[in-house]
């Protein structure tokens, strides 16, 4: 991966670059799946969070959970949710423009007075498309896409995950970079372009 296609990961559509990691630990809650899945988004926060050498915990003093995944048939199912508006400000006009827009998932990041990633939420609308996707795929690519604030076009041409026989995984370039993004060396947060070069130097350093 070149410095310039590390860059492009983390620029986002009106050309800001924008890059952030969790600055504290992961504690994940899923809502709308069966215990079955639910271990196997465990799993996949498990995988990527040791592949980051960051941490996960039980609970989060300030919000209990931190990371919340909500697999829904219907948009509007969020609307019922309890509280959520409180969580996500603006969420009866969100789930409107969703819809108008045919998206199947949607996520929201919160950071702390760093800058740093403390909460994100994520939506995931079962259409037929989702659907198809095997649980272990849906998850690990979600989890890779939530480890760090990559840019809205990051995945649009092509996904985070790549075939190894008939196992999914991270592609190897991207899971260099999610552990390289949390080198201890490197700060949580930037938004100067050039933070794409030191992201590459760590990827060289790895090697």
């Amino acid at each position: 991966m070149t410095p310039e296609e590390i860059q492009a990961l983390f620029t986002r559509s009106d050309g800001d670059f924008m890059f952030a990691r969790w600055g504290r630990p992961i504690v994940p809650i899923v809502f709308g799946v069966e215990d079955a899945t639910l271990a196997t988004v465990k799993g996949a926060f498990e995988a990527v969070v040791m592949l980051a050498k960051h941490s996960m915990a039980e609970t989060d003093p300030e919000l209990g959970a931190n990371c919340m995944l909500f697999f829904f048939r219907e948009w509007d199912e969020l609307l019922e949710v309890p509280d959520l508006d409180r969580l996500v400000p603006d969420l009866a006009p969100l789930v409107s423009r969703l819809k108008k827009g045919g998206a199947n998932q949607y996520r929201i990041f919160r950071f702390d007075d760093t800058g740093a990633i403390r909460a994100a939420f994520v939506f995931l609308k079962m259409d037929r498309e989702m659907s198809e996707v095997p649980a272990e795929t849906l998850a690990l690519s979600q989890v890779a896409q939530t480890i760090l604030l990559w840019s809205d076009t990051a995945f649009r041409e092509r996904s985070p995950l790549a075939a190894a026989g008939n196992t999914t995984i991270l592609r190897p370039d991207v899971a260099a970079l999610i552990r390289a993004a949390y080198d201890p060396v490197l700060p949580p947060v930037a938004q100067d372009p050039s933070h794409a070069l030191r992201l590459f130097a760590r990827l060289e350093h790895s090697r």
